[in-house]
């Protein structure tokens, strides 16, 4: 059954600090405080509008939501929790900040039936949350994991390369602890300069140099390939498209673009299997399978990876969608298979 989110902004609301990159209203296009009558209309315009049958999943996305008042939170989970109790959604998450995660906190999520808490984690390199004026440090995300573990909620992790301070050992840094955390599950969002923020103010003045998409698209394929082979579930690649985020007027540098989730996994797939393929003998010819939802990702976004098989490599080439399982890619030269997982540090295994 498909899943789909209800998602319910929050910009700003509840957060102690503002960090550097941050304007929620541009990237979520929503401003202020929904009301629990909004709340609840917005579930029942979501679940009215589906026409087949689905997983539905009340998020509170944009602040830190266990940063606000009980008071507040208790008003907006009301309407989700009598959604989930009449069975209209199936589940209730939200985002919020590592030194915002308490026993009373936690207790009262679970009296509303929520399951999932995503932490803005951003880095684990105490140095970049400094910098970014993120006001919590890596010991915090520690914390909050183990507290959030022991409590039975799915925990989510939200990292962003390209912070200030940030380098390429910071960012294996980050990405080992992250492994050794195991999350249930993470999103990375490669930093964007959006107008606004004291991180655009900083590259304006020269203080700080942003990723490029390409640089963005290294960092983030290096992370999600590490996430997933330690069995750490990466739902999403890159800032979700909006009108805000499309317009040059308001993200001014860095690695934004809507093909970063495509970008990333292009990159993590065709190295791999280019790889592989220079390996392997010169003849005969070689075929190359994939699952049908793996097309973009095996053969690159606007088939890059098609493209430069085809003037790099001396073999002969097929490529074509066979019965293979998603994130698989299944080679045969003559009567040899290899069976490439990508999402595995395996390696080829000949089946």
């Amino acid at each position: 059954m498909q899943t789909s989110i209800i998602p319910i902004f929050i910009p700003h609301i509840g957060c102690p600090h503002r960090c550097v990159f941050c304007n929620q209203w541009q990237i979520t296009g929503h401003q202020g405080l929904p009301s629990p009558d909004e709340v609840r209309r917005l579930i029942a315009s979501y679940t009215a509008s589906a026409r087949t049958p689905r997983y539905w999943e009340a998020a509170f996305y944009g602040g830190s939501f266990t940063a606000m008042p009980g008071e507040v939170q208790e008003g907006l989970l009301q309407p989700a929790y009598e959604a989930l109790e009449a069975g209209t959604i199936d589940a209730i998450r939200c985002s919020t900040r590592p030194d915002c995660i308490t026993p009373e906190i936690l207790q009262r999520l679970q009296q509303y039936g929520m399951t999932c808490v995503e932490l803005g984690v951003q880095s684990m390199d105490d140095t970049v949350l400094e910098q970014a004026r993120r006001g919590h440090t890596a010991g915090d995300v520690v914390a909050a994991t183990a507290l959030l573990r022991q409590y039975g909620f799915t925990v989510g992790h939200q990292l962003m390369p390209g912070l200030p301070g940030e380098d390429w050992p910071s960012l294996v840094r980050t990405t080992a602890a992250i492994c050794r955390l195991q999350p249930d599950l993470a999103r990375i969002y490669p930093v964007a300069v959006l107008a606004g923020t004291d991180l655009a103010a900083s590259w304006r003045a020269g203080r700080y140099q942003p990723l490029t998409i390409h640089e963005g698209v290294v960092r983030a394929a290096y992370m999600k390939q590490h996430f997933l082979e330690q069995g750490i579930n990466c739902i999403r690649t890159g800032l979700q498209a909006t009108e805000n985020l499309d317009d040059d007027t308001q993200v001014l540098a860095g690695a934004y673009t809507p093909a970063m989730g495509e970008l990333v996994d292009t990159r993590r797939y065709g190295r791999q299997l280019l790889s592989f393929l220079r390996s392997l003998p010169d003849e005969p010819a070689i075929t190359i399978g994939y699952n049908r939802r793996d097309t973009s990702r095996v053969r690159g976004y606007r088939n890059v990876t098609v493209k430069t098989a085809c003037w790099s490599l001396p073999q002969h080439l097929t490529w074509h969608q066979d019965e293979v399982p998603l994130g698989h890619i299944r080679v045969c030269q003559g009567r040899t298979v290899y069976d490439l997982d990508v999402n595995s540090k395996t390696g080829p295994t000949m089946i």
